[in-house]
């Protein structure tokens, strides 16, 4: 793959925190590698505003190696940027050409407050997870997972479903700021598995109703959520998780 520099553009997001307005700022970042990550791009030009006596764009980050979800960046108008099923810290500055100017925007949705800059808080996930993301668990050693037989499609669906990071892109992505994916998602997870019976219709109502607690908006099932997912989770997530609404809401002994 042919290596080249580049000389970029940015127009970056800058905003103190949520109680402050907030606007775009100029940037010039000149002989970028193809081959940096974005997120390295973004290093070099707060190494240079340091240098320069001026204040470093704040941007989430942590593993750098697509798995944790931190790196979350609307770019030019789609989160984590152009490439699919890749997270802001595996772009590469390859995906853009010399000249190009890039606008790097934080997510835009009322749950997700501005911290600062590009970073958002997103513990409005923590939150819903802490509502019923999890099982009942024995104390003592943990059950070897071999010793309970499970249906191989029903274990690779549960599979892809646990691969959600909660980064927050289907949020992003949504015209209605829906965080059904992600629950769903979550919710799927666990219902696919005989382990996640316990909890299983508690689960989705508390789940359902921290989400709307927290101020997301409703699915109109546009889709978008699974088409900017780095890691590509199904929307059929959010028919399973209706699904499972429906059921524990009129079986449940609460109902």
């Amino acid at each position: 793959m042919e290596h080249y520099t580049m000389n970029l553009t940015l127009k970056v997001w800058k905003q103190k925190n949520a109680n402050t307005a907030g606007s775009f700022e100029t940037y010039q970042v000149k002989d970028i590698s193809s081959e940096m990550s974005f997120l390295e791009m973004f290093d070099v030009l707060n190494e240079q505003l340091i240098r320069d006596g001026r204040e470093p764009i704040a941007f989430d980050h942590d593993c750098r190696e697509g798995i944790c979800g931190m790196c979350s960046m609307y770019i030019n108008g789609r989160p984590h940027g152009p490439w699919h099923g890749t997270t802001t810290c595996q772009l590469h500055m390859r995906a853009f050409k010399d000249g190009d100017t890039i606008v790097v925007e934080p997510w835009r949705a009322n749950a997700f407050p501005v911290v600062k800059d590009l970073v958002v808080d997103r513990t409005s996930f923590d939150r819903i997870i802490q509502a019923g993301g999890y099982i009942s668990a024995n104390t003592g050693s943990a059950v070897d997972g071999n010793a309970i037989p499970i249906d191989k499609n029903k274990a690779d669906k549960a599979f892809a479903a646990a691969a959600c990071i909660g980064c927050g892109a289907c949020v992003a992505a949504c015209k209605n700021s829906s965080a059904m994916l992600f629950v769903s998602a979550k919710v799927s997870h666990l219902a696919l598995l005989p382990q996640g019976d316990v909890e299983r219709k508690s689960r989705v109502l508390n789940m359902v109703s921290q989400m709307d607690k927290e101020g997301f908006g409703s699915c109109t099932f546009t889709q978008a959520c699974e088409a900017v997912c780095p890691k590509e989770i199904s929307v059929s997530n959010i028919s399973r998780l209706n699904a499972e609404y429906i059921v524990a809401g009129l079986t449940s002994e609460n109902s």
